[in-house]
């Protein structure tokens, strides 16, 4: 019962469970293999099971079935079917979230969209590229080599693009780049029922618009639950002239964080600041052969101009400096920053490394920068009274940073002390005026806060907005609300 309180997975008061789950009607899967052929649909065990969990370590709920269409046109075919039977939908990607969210609590179909991958409408002059869900960020900027043009938005793992519009996706460049969110200038959806909306207009991709409800920024973030993502129309950046990136040392967990803060307050333009507690880096250094001293640490990346890069290093050096930090050593060659940033994204399994056959859960709040020395030191010492493993690695430049807590699930006591830790970290950074989830989403675990987050009455505005598309509540139900 406490890995399940951990997990988020607990019956709400007055709530049907969301693991309640009913057979699918007779005849199903066959008028599923009608609409996309017999090979593209799966009710083997082992298909489902792969499609019944992501990263996270929430229990595998599987499908009844998993599909793959590969065209937009049956999409919209296979939602309608669906909908007339009342079937539940779950949109799948790659399946690198962090919350759960393509578990399928109440069975249903798989939507698995990675055989749709086309990318299309590419316009240099426009910096803008439409894709489909099955495109993932690295094979999009794979694609753009040779153009000059990149897309940014990196959360470490190759997700689907379209999965990182669901989720509201950021990672280690949103400090200069932005999140999803504004880099998303189109949406076309499927709706529950089948019905085609695009969101900006059909073919439509301005830079900004004052045209009515904002109905792009509606579905970034959905998390799958009030439609299919079968293309996003991306804003692309111009790849900087010259990077630079460092490490440097810190005495205390305190003096690393102040130095972002100040980083930003001297308007340095930086393009990622990454901090990694002295438990985190001992484990990345270990777990990647890259030898760092074990103490509070900020990666730092600089994008420019050759000559303004010299005057941005300038200062970031001076303000290290200034906080008692050290080690400076700047990696301009794409190799040597590789192998930097090949390191922090592996954190989540240098952290698993930590103690070999445990289960792992990462945390996500965001508070606001002046916060955030306060909140970090203060959830730093909160690790270490409550006796937990989990080091800390974060966007600290957007305010957001993550525990990495390994435990043992089998361990009723360790894991209630997860769940206690999880929700008081949540609610100081709801005390701070941040939020639960910076970039990871609400999914199945994160739902009692955001009701606190919220408030009753945005809450059940969310219900309303999801009451008006998904009357029957089948796209990814469970999740979110």
């Amino acid at each position: 019962m406490a890995l399940q309180r951990v997990l988020g997975l607990g019956r709400a008061l007055g709530q049907r469970s969301c693991c309640s789950k009913r057979p699918l009607p007779p005849d199903f899967v066959e008028a599923l293999r009608a609409v996309v052929g017999a090979p593209n649909v799966s009710t083997a065990m082992a298909v489902r099971e792969q499609h019944g969990h992501d990263e996270s370590m929430h229990t595998c709920a599987p499908p009844d079935a998993v599909v793959w269409p590969q065209a937009v046109g049956q999409v919209q075919e296979l939602a309608a079917l669906c909908h007339r039977c009342r079937v539940p939908m779950v949109p799948f990607g790659t399946g690198t979230g962090l919350e759960g969210g393509v578990n399928a609590v109440q069975g249903g179909v798989c939507f698995d969209l990675s055989r749709m991958d086309a990318i299309a409408e590419l316009s240099l002059e426009d910096f803008s590229v439409a894709v489909e869900p099955g495109v993932t960020r690295k094979a999009l900027n794979s694609h753009l080599r040779g153009t000059g043009l990149w897309f940014p938005v990196d959360p470490g793992a190759d997700a689907s693009l379209c999965g990182m519009a669901a989720t509201g996706a950021s990672g280690t460049n949103a400090v200069r780049y932005g999140t999803m969110r504004p880099n998303v200038l189109n949406l076309r959806v499927v709706l529950p029922d089948g019905r085609l909306l695009h969101t900006a207009g059909p073919g439509r991709q301005p830079r900004k618009r004052a045209a009515g409800y904002d109905l792009t920024s509606l579905f970034v973030g959905s998390e799958g639950t009030l439609g299919f993502l079968t293309q996003a129309t991306l804003r692309l950046h111009p790849l900087p002239e010259a990077v630079a990136a460092t490490t440097a040392a810190f005495p205390s967990v305190r003096a690393a964080v102040a130095c972002t803060v100040q980083v930003l307050q001297a308007a340095v333009p930086v393009a990622r600041i990454e901090f990694l507690d002295e438990v985190m880096v001992g484990a990345c250094s270990r777990f990647s052969g890259l030898e760092l001293p074990a103490a509070a640490t900020l990666l730092l990346e600089l994008h420019g101009s050759r000559h303004g890069l010299a005057e941005q290093q300038r200062q970031t050096e001076e303000i290290v400096r200034l906080n008692g930090g050290s080690g400076l050593a700047w990696a301009e060659e794409p190799e040597e920053r590789g192998r930097l940033w090949a390191m922090r994204h592996s954190a989540w399994y240098a952290a698993l490394a930590l103690r070999p056959g445990c289960q792992g859960y990462s945390t996500d709040v965001c508070v606001p920068i002046s916060r955030l020395p306060d909140v970090v030191v203060e959830t730093k010492q909160d690790l270490q009274d409550s006796g937990l493993t989990g080091p800390m690695v974060g966007h600290v430049g957007d305010g957001n940073f993550h525990c990495l807590l390994i435990f043992d699930a089998q361990d009723p006591a360790e894991a209630q002390r997860v769940h206690t830790f999880t929700q008081r970290l949540g609610r100081r950074a709801l005390v701070a005026g941040g939020t639960c989830t910076g970039e990871h989403g609400v999914g199945l675990g994160k739902r009692a806060l955001l009701l606190e987050e919220l408030g009753q009455e945005g809450l059940d505005t969310l219900h309303r907005i999801k009451a008006a598309l998904d009357p029957h509540n089948l796209m990814n139900p469970g999740k979110v609300l």
